[in-house]
């Protein structure tokens, strides 16, 4: 059973892998059909994408024009947006030029010229973008013709077209623009805008000029400022620097003229030394006061002004220094000029006061003057203030020292007072150093005379004391005046007129000299010694000659009798009595004068007195009496135009106003 149970099986598994086989083989026959239906559809497939092939590379072809052409169109659309912004600028700005000009009223005009301005920028940037973007679509369009041209995507004939749409654009653009920048609204707008510059620019005026003021208003220099940098991004730049320097300068030289500087029309040397010592000291009485309100003022503002309006007017370059330069050069040559005229001009000694003034202002001024003209672009202005400085110093050194060489050469020139009087240069150098010595002249003096030995021995020179140098100069002057008397006094033939002149001159000085400031700078020893010493010799050997001898006449001599004696002393006297008279000039110091006549009359009177009463009954009365002799005495000692005591007031309250005019061109010349 179970044999047959088993075979029953095989049998059964038989019979299934037969129906395996066969599903298997019918299987496979449907893959054979298969494959066969697939190289079939494969061919098909192999035979259509050949047949596609040519539209899909036409396809993307047109993608590729499509893409060009969108892109060639967008800067396009951009460029013709930009032309209707620009005309609508220029329809705006038109407008605004009209309400500009029937405007009146001056702050709200100001207004309306920075709305005219920020148009002007505007249509400025609307043709600066429509340049950029012409530039892109030329370059996009053209890059479409080139696509065209090497793709052959159409056909010649709108190849052809577009390039010479491309040629035509290009032209056009070109063209156009270049009439929107030069040949358009924009050029009518900066045109306007250079007038407006110009008449603002004008109506910004100085003041009284004795103090540094605001020019213009914060809106005015706003609307100046403003219209510079309109007029520098539009190539403008060298117009408005032309413009600005032209108008800044014609008005500060307008409130220059204001003061009257005529005078500075005569600058050269022989120009002022033709000059009349009046108007010339008055001129530069006027150049300091003038120089200073120049500098202080009119300067200051102009430069103020120029920073405000030119200020970072282009970015990286600082450009208003050199336009203030501009403004400020010719104004102050014409200062320069005329300082130098002064200082080059004939060393007068009354110039040396006036010189001394010039160097005194310029030194005041030095500090403002420097921080005014800071930097590159005013070095060489004050390059030429240095210049000036020592043009003075060396004028002034100079004219004092060649004063000393005018005196000590006066040896041999006019003969000495024919009364023994002080001769007028003696007076005119004595009051000429007491001046000089005053505290408005001594520091300058001596400030010159150590400049210009620092500059003769150089930087590493040790200058000596300031005070020193003056006293010593001066000391050099005094020991010519002193030559020039004993020089004088030795010309004289009559020996008692050159005791009188001795007396009258050397006392003069002294006396003149002291309790002054020349004094203090000389030394009251230095003075006795020098002068109050030779002037009492001389007192002592007039009263000798004058009055000893006189005395000596009545003393008794054997062989001589007392009438011939005392006719001999009547004929002395009224002899000597006649020459003070007609001939000598006792000093006209009411002091000395006095004592030398109390002298005389204690020398001459009581021995006279004496002799007359000794032999009195010899004499006949017909003899003066002691009191006629004593008035004669006194009469003498009163001859002449007498100063009184008055005179020997110190007169240290010169001023520089009054002490020029004590000393003319011509008054020096006579004395020489």
């Amino acid at each position: 059973m179970e044999l047959d149970d088993t075979t029953s099986s095989i049998i059964q598994m038989q019979s299934d892998l037969q129906t395996i086989l066969k599903s298997s083989l019918n299987l496979d026959l449907n893959y054979q059909q298969s494959d066969e239906k697939f190289e079939a559809i494969q061919e098909s497939l192999n035979i259509s994408s050949r047949r596609v092939a040519p539209l899909q590379s036409l396809s993307i072809a047109n993608k590729a024009l499509e893409t060009r052409i969108k892109r060639a169109i967008s800067p396009g659309l951009g460029l013709i947006e930009s032309f209707r912004i620009n005309e609508s600028l220029q329809r705006k700005l038109l407008e605004t030029a009209s309400e500009l000009q029937s405007e009146k009223r001056q702050g709200r005009r100001l207004k309306k010229l920075i709305k005219y301005v920020d148009c002007v920028d505007k249509l400025k940037e609307a043709i600066n973008s429509i340049s950029l973007e012409s530039e892109g679509a030329i370059q996009k369009l053209q890059e479409v013709v080139e696509f065209l041209s090497r793709t052959k995507a159409t056909d010649e004939y709108r190849t052809e077209h577009l390039r010479e749409t491309l040629v035509t654009l290009r032209a056009v653009c070109e063209t156009e623009i270049d009439c929107m920048r030069f040949d358009g609204v924009l050029d009518e707008a900066l045109l306007n805008l250079q007038d407006e510059y110009e008449g603002l620019l004008q109506r910004l005026k100085h003041g009284n000029g004795k103090v540094e003021e605001s020019l213009g208003s914060d809106l005015e220099v706003e609307v100046l400022r403003r219209i510079s940098h309109t007029l520098a991004a539009n190539d403008c730049l060298d117009l408005c620097i032309d413009l600005f320097v032209k108008v800044r300068y014609r008005r500060a030289a307008k409130a220059l003229m204001k003061l009257s500087p005529d005078y500075l029309k005569t600058y050269t040397p022989e120009e002022i030394d033709e000059m009349e010592w009046e108007s010339l000291e008055t001129a530069i009485s006027l150049w300091i006061q003038h120089f200073e309100v120049a500098v202080k003022t009119v300067v200051v503002s102009e430069k103020t002004l120029s920073n405000r309006v030119l200020g970072n007017i282009q970015q990286g370059i600082t450009i208003w220094p050199e336009c203030f330069v501009k403004i400020s050069d010719k104004i102050m040559a014409v200062f320069f000029r005329f300082g130098e005229g002064v200082a080059r001009s004939n060393r007068e000694p009354q110039k040396l006061f006036k010189l001394l003034d010039m160097f005194d202002s310029l030194e005041a001024l030095k500090p403002e003057f420097t921080q005014v003209f800071e930097g590159e672009p005013g070095s060489d202005i004050c390059t030429r203030f240095r210049e000036l400085e020592k043009l003075l110093v060396h004028a002034s050194t100079r004219v004092f020292w060649e004063f000393g060489l005018q005196i000590e050469g006066n040896h041999d020139g006019l003969p000495p007072p024919h009364d023994g009087s002080v001769p007028k240069l003696v007076r005119y150098a004595i009051n000429y150093l007491k001046n000089l010595t005053l505290d408005s002249y001594s520091s300058s003096m001596a400030k010159a005379l150590k400049t210009e030995q620092v500059w003769k021995g150089g930087i590493l020179s040790d200058p000596e004391n300031d005070q020193d140098l003056l006293k010593n100069a001066i000391s050099n002057v005094m020991e010519a005046i002193q030559r020039n008397i004993e020089s004088k006094k030795s010309r004289y033939k009559d020996k008692l007129l050159s005791h009188i002149f001795s007396m009258n001159t050397y006392w003069y000085i002294y006396m003149r000299t002291k309790n002054t400031e020349l004094g203090k700078v000389l030394g009251e020893a230095y003075m006795k010694k020098r002068y109050r010493k030779v002037a009492e010799e001389s007192a002592y050997l007039y009263q000798k000659q004058a009055w000893g001898g006189l005395v000596r006449v009545l003393e008794r001599e054997e062989g001589r009798r007392e009438r011939e004696m005392m006719e001999a002393f009547i004929a002395g006297f009224d002899d000597m009595y006649e020459r003070h008279r007609s001939s000598y000039k006792i000093v006209s110091d009411a002091d000395l004068r006095e004592q030398m006549k109390d002298a005389a009359i204690r020398l001459v009177v009581p021995a006279y007195t004496h002799f007359l009463n000794a032999h009195s009954s010899v004499l006949i009365n017909n003899y003066p009496p002691p009191e006629s002799i004593e008035s004669m005495l006194t009469q003498i000692f009163e001859v002449g135009d007498v100063e009184g005591k008055q005179n020997l007031v110190r007169r240290d309250s010169y001023d520089r106003k009054r002490f020029s005019k004590d000393y003319r061109r011509s008054e020096f010349e006579d004395i020489l």
